[in-house]
């Protein structure tokens, strides 16, 4: 049986689509009758309410479950009209994190709660904060694999670099298993000379990790999470749920060549 992927959706510089990736893959992944869990290791709970959940008043807070006080199974909650479940996020997060701060293996605080459950899906995603904390370091540490979204713009290499030099240190430090799955291009326009520079320089440097599929701008995309929903719900066939339908697609396709390796 295949291991489940566990995948953190990361990146240090906010505003690269993130949440946007995390929700409507999530949902693309659901609707291809893959089972999905996607945690949202995020303060803000974008991805909570993304997918219409109550970031405020979940059953169970995720923060509850990092720090040892409630059973990850009371948390997982499901998202309506969708097959994703959900460990939702919230502002209790961020108290939760300086707690972690004295505790033993506080980096495995998320590995761990997620043991007795991982083989229950066949994808677990995390959104990631967008910033390097104590919160970030748990979703790398439990995770197996990164996928990282990102805008092609010269300050989007920068923060690249220091992107791939945390989870080299996490894997050295914590979680060896740890292996970039892909990289993202979001919010992507084709006719952007720039856009197309910086895609040419990732495509040169990572070769196969680089998605084929990109994300376009698109407005129904931008609107989906104010309606608490992925834009597969919102807008079925907007050229922004076609893209994600596409992502899900290829990553399937990637990980079943892998596995036949």
């Amino acid at each position: 049986m295949p291991m489940t992927k566990i995948i953190a959706v990361a990146n240090q510089k906010g505003g690269v689509g993130k949440t946007t990736s995390s929700v409507n893959m999530a949902a693309s992944l659901a609707v291809m009758k893959r089972s999905v869990l996607i945690v949202d290791m995020d303060p803000q709970g974008n991805a909570t309410t993304g997918i219409g959940l109550d970031k405020h008043s979940p059953p169970v807070l995720l923060s509850d479950v990092l720090l040892g006080d409630a059973d990850v199974r009371s948390a997982i909650q499901q998202a309506p009209n969708t097959n994703i479940s959900a460990l939702a996020g919230g502002p209790d997060l961020t108290i939760a994190e300086v707690e972690m701060m004295q505790m033993k293996e506080r980096e495995y605080r998320l590995h761990n709660a997620l043991v007795p459950i991982r083989d229950e899906f066949d994808y677990i995603l995390i959104d990631c904060p967008p910033s390097l904390n104590m919160l970030t370091v748990n979703a790398l540490v439990a995770a197996n694999a990164v996928l990282i979204p990102m805008q092609c713009e010269y300050y989007a290499l920068e923060g690249l670099s220091a992107l791939l030099g945390s989870i080299e240190t996490i894997r050295k430090n914590s979680n060896p298993k740890l292996e970039i799955m892909g990289l993202l291009r979001t919010m992507y326009d084709p006719r952007n000379n720039l856009a197309k520079d910086v895609s040419r320089q990732l495509a040169e440097y990572f070769g196969d990790k680089l998605y084929n599929t990109s994300i376009p701008r698109n407005i129904r995309l931008a609107e989906a999470p104010s309606h608490g929903m992925p834009v597969l719900l919102y807008d079925k066939r907007s050229h922004g749920a076609l893209a994600y339908l596409a992502l899900a697609a290829e990553m399937i396709r990637k990980e079943a060549a892998r596995e036949a390796a």
